[in-house]
């Protein structure tokens, strides 16, 4: 499998030179151009990625959960098998450490084996069996329900994840897993990235001989460049799933798609998120320096452009509250700037740190000097009774930036947090054997309850383990589906429906359902777990 980007979308197994607009890669630390010329996609070659899906879904679906943990298996090693050819390539499209991007690397691998592992152990059907009970007054049939794929799912990758949350990350792995294909929108920013990770998905595909309709690349246009190849692709009627991460414009545009067409489908898109971090005042007064010190490494993570970033800290005001504001101040004062992934995205993140710094309520305590794709930290203050009267303080900025809330007292910071929109995180600094600051988070989870997805306790919120327990969602517009997760094996469960039979023969039922349960896997029989 050669390593030379050509600038080709891949289209049934097969690269392919896209019928619309020409683009080049751009280098946000060099701040210029990279090749080769990519060629977007036009509509005709967006509909025959999706009739090609549509056909190879049926017979996708059909193969054993252990194919299909062996095709995910292959996935994994095809992306290691580039080398370094793909950490070099990423780090010229996004500017990001190489560090960072070999971490990123495995993540995307290890995600793909844990849902090769979930495959394999098998209860992710969550099989039912209501034996029949013919002597009952009505008798009652026998009913057997699994979970099965959806049908081709449309994944758009994320700008600031160029592996873990693109071509061959979260959304796509567990739409393959639950038997679905999928047809990936690669990210303008990072298209030589996209083009190398694609060609190791297509030759899993080759070499595990699945249908070549099971995975598409398209090529998209540059950033800014509209919605068109986006909003055709969640039209088209093969596509029975959208998984988008991104901003809160596109993801709502995209579920406008969705939502208007003959048969409306679920679009799963994470969009925007400010992260509350809540300083109780045991912890403040405990832990000031370090709160600080932890805080100023969060917030300039990957410069800033994380999904989790903590953009906003609640506190109680006064003198532990001064402390905590000098040190923070003073953490993030000797932080270089750092490269953003695009001149878009620094763009927007200096208009946004202006609007900021020129409320009349708002305090600039720190705030470098940003240039180009370069942006530096940025640190605000204002009120709870500033905060609760404008609602322009909640907004997002995507990048290094936070703003301090000093409230009056537990009723005014409680009044932020309920007026606050859904969430992905909040987090709790507290002291574990201080009996206040218990009492006060005991006060406040039932509203964190409501308003996130993960709740942390003396931690920061960036970085997202890959796991069983973890949820990356939250109630809109951090997530369209507050009741799903796009990380972790619960992720699988979005691309899922239940199907229920009734009283069909064994040699009719699908093979976790029959018996004797010759997988052994677990399912719930007459209310039962058992393995039986």
């Amino acid at each position: 499998m050669s390593n030379n980007i050509q600038g080709l979308a891949l289209i049934g197994g097969q690269p392919v030179r896209g019928k619309g607009a020409v683009f080049q890669a751009f280098d946000p630390s060099k701040n210029e151009a990279l090749g080769p010329d990519f060629h977007a996609v036009d509509a005709a070659q967006v509909n025959e990625a999706c009739a090609l899906a549509g056909a190879a879904f049926d017979a996708y679906r059909a193969t054993s959960d252990h194919e299909r943990a062996d095709f995910l298996d292959q996935i994994a090693a095809q992306i290691l098998a580039l080398g370094d050819d793909l950490i070099a390539r990423a780090m010229a499209e996004t500017g990001l450490p190489r560090a960072r991007l070999e971490g990123e690397r495995g993540r995307t691998v290890n995600q793909l084996k844990l849902f090769a592992e979930l495959l394999r152990e098998g209860s992710w059907q969550d099989a039912r069996i209501d034996t029949a009970l013919p002597a009952r007054t009505p008798p009652r049939p026998d009913l057997r329900l699994r979970l099965v794929g959806v049908g081709p799912v449309a994944v758009f990758g994320a700008s600031n994840f160029p592996l873990a949350f693109s071509v061959a990350g979260g959304d796509t792995a567990a739409a393959l897993a639950a038997g679905c294909p999928v047809v990936v929108k690669g990210h303008p920013a990072h298209p030589g990235t996209c083009e190398l990770v694609g060609r190791a998905v297509a030759e899993a595909v080759r070499q595990c001989g699945q249908p070549a309709g099971v995975f598409a690349l398209l090529v998209g246009s540059a950033p800014g460049s509209g919605h068109g190849l986006e909003e055709s692709l969640v039209r088209h009627a093969a596509i029975q799933a959208v998984g988008f991460t991104g901003s809160r414009r596109a993801g709502l545009a995209l579920m406008a798609a969705a939502a208007a067409r003959p048969q409306p489908i679920p679009v799963y898109a994470e969009m925007s998120s400010i992260n509350p971090v809540i300083l109780l005042p045991g912890a403040l007064k405990a832990r000031s320096a370090e709160i600080a010190s932890g805080f100023a490494a969060s917030l300039t993570m990957g410069v800033g452009q994380f999904c989790t970033n903590p953009g906003l800290v609640l506190a109680l005001g006064g003198a532990d509250f001064e402390r905590f504001a000098d040190a923070a101040t003073e953490a993030l004062r000797p932080l270089p700037a750092g490269s953003m992934l695009t001149p878009g995205i620094a763009s927007a993140y200096q208009r946004d740190e202006d609007q900021l710094a020129g409320q009349p309520q708002v305090t600039t305590l720190l705030r470098g000097e940003s240039s180009a794709c370069q942006a530096a930290p940025a640190l605000f203050r204002t009120t709870g009774a500033a905060f609760l009267s404008h609602q322009a303080l909640s907004a997002e900025i995507f990048g290094p930036a936070s703003l301090l809330v000093a409230c009056r007292d537990m009723d005014e910071l409680l009044a932020v947090l309920e007026g606050l929109e859904g969430q992905l995180t909040a987090t709790l600094q507290l002291q574990d054997d201080d009996a206040d600051d218990l009492a006060a988070a005991r006060r406040l989870l039932p509203t964190l309850e409501r308003k996130v997805g993960r709740i942390l306790a003396n931690g920061f919120p960036t970085g997202v383990e890959v796991s069983t327990a973890m949820v990356h969602g939250g109630p809109f517009p951090a997530t369209s589906d507050g009741r799903s997760s796009s990380v972790g094996t619960a992720a699988i469960q979005r691309f899922l429906r239940p199907v229920c039979y009734q009283n069909l023969p064994r040699a009719l039922l699908p093979a976790v359902l029959r018996e004797p349960n010759e997988r052994g896997v677990w399912r719930r029989r007459d209310g039962v777990l058992t393995r039986n």
